[in-house]
């Protein structure tokens, strides 16, 4: 079967990211690339090809999971449905607070950000503010086709993402497990997007 174009590329970017992932949970931030590189089956010039440098390889990190999270705005049908992409949302980030490898890594960037700023802040738009303003422009789509009253998308975006994740992500950050099994999350995804729909009724 002839391959095709890009194939390889983006099966080596999966295999470096994944590489990435499992090395810093296990190293933390200072984890060597030669260890990435040996786990991906790449070469350290393979990832240096690809990324540059460590702060971008952890920003593409970030922002493959950016994605996933703000992947239901990008659905089919996303903007006709808005409760439940808005409850699709609130499951994903439920879900990214639950997750130990990303609340292990936000520790890592949190205590790394007083020696380090340039690393907190070459992540940070590819983050939580990223996702952040994916919802933002969902909610003035929204409000510009007259399904909510948003006079504020950004604020709104901050009262919704905090109304979800709400004490869970400082749970996690403390190390303490926060209680989100399957149903609850469920739950509190469409609550949330419930109280949000009916706070910006039109």
């Amino acid at each position: 079967m002839p391959r095709i174009a890009g194939q390889i590329d983006r099966a080596k970017n999966e295999a470096i990211l994944d590489a990435t992932s499992d090395v810093v949970f296990e190293r933390g931030l200072a984890a060597p690339l030669d260890e990435i590189a040996r786990r991906a089956g790449v070469s350290k010039q393979t990832i240096y090809n690809h990324y540059g440098s460590k702060a971008e390889l952890v920003r593409a990190l970030i922002e493959r999971r950016t994605q996933s999270i703000g992947a239901p705005f990008e659905a089919p049908g996303a903007e006709a449905y808005p409760e439940t992409t808005l409850a699709d949302y609130a499951r994903m980030l439920l879900q990214t607070v639950a997750n130990e490898r990303g609340i292990a890594l936000f520790r890592l960037l949190i205590a790394a950000a007083p020696n380090d700023p340039t690393l907190a802040g070459a992540v940070l738009p590819r983050g939580a503010r990223g996702s952040r303003l994916k919802l933002t422009s969902f909610l003035e789509r929204e409000s510009l086709a007259g399904r909510l009253a948003v006079p504020d998308a950004a604020e709104a975006a901050d009262f919704f993402a905090g109304m979800v994740t709400s004490h869970y992500q400082m749970q996690g950050l403390l190390g303490l497990a926060p209680e989100l099994s399957e149903a609850r999350i469920e739950r509190i995804a469409r609550e949330a997007a419930r109280r949000f729909m009916r706070a910006y009724a039109v």
